[in-house]
């Protein structure tokens, strides 16, 4: 049996929705920097066509472009590294515990579950892991959920089910996706492809059921 992973206690004082708030606000910084990065290309192109006239100008463009991007970059890696902070430290441990509470038997709970196969050109991560003898919850957890994601969570799903089938595993497996932001469209949209539902309420989060019963993969 695969060893249990123990996840440290959060810091006391910090809520669940404070900490997506400032998560949405690194992303509203990030997508600046982003259409800074494009803005400097842009004069950049126009800069080239004059090329034999303007070198100086040139090399300082490239020296702007070069510093948005390392810019861009090391926002984007501190963006990535909050968010799994938030995954791991305030979502994981909640979630077993409350789809227990569903009927659920989880004994097992991982975060940023990697699966690698390269023979049969397998990969994928997840988010969170939770899993038993007879099941295995996948759960994907974006800012703001898209049909994109959903779709791509199906896609990682099959990929499970092929994985494990390969392997002689045959539980069955079930998805869950959480947002911060959820529109209505993305909520219906989720529910009726059979996935169970995470959102923040207040400093915690609640889980709706899909329509009918859970799929199962």
């Amino acid at each position: 049996m695969a060893e249990v992973q123990t996840l440290p206690d959060y810091p006391r004082g910090i809520t669940f929705e404070h900490v997506w708030a400032a998560l949405m606000e690194d992303r509203e910084q990030l997508k600046e920097l982003r259409d800074s990065q494009k803005e400097t290309e842009r004069i950049l192109k126009e800069s080239q066509k004059e090329a034999a006239e303007s070198q100086k100008e040139l090399r300082e463009s490239q020296k702007d472009t070069d510093r948005i991007v390392k810019e861009i970059g090391k926002r984007f890696g501190d963006f990535t590294n909050s968010f799994g902070e938030v995954v791991e430290y305030m979502v994981a441990p909640n979630l077993q515990e409350k789809f227990n509470d569903l009927g659920f038997d989880f004994q097992e709970v991982s975060t940023r579950h990697k699966v690698r196969d390269k023979r049969n050109d397998i990969s994928f991560e997840i988010d969170i892991y939770l899993q038993n003898g007879d099941a295995a919850m996948l759960v994907e957890i974006k800012t703001e959920l898209t049909i994109s994601d959903i779709n791509k969570h199906i896609t990682r799903l099959e990929k499970m089910r092929r994985y494990a089938d390969l392997r002689g595993d045959k539980r069955h497996f079930i998805g869950a996706v959480a947002g911060i932001v959820v529109k209505d469209e993305e909520k219906e949209y989720a529910l009726s492809q059979g996935f169970f539902l995470i959102e923040p309420n207040g400093e915690d989060f609640t889980i709706t059921r899909p329509d009918g019963q859970p799929k199962e993969w």
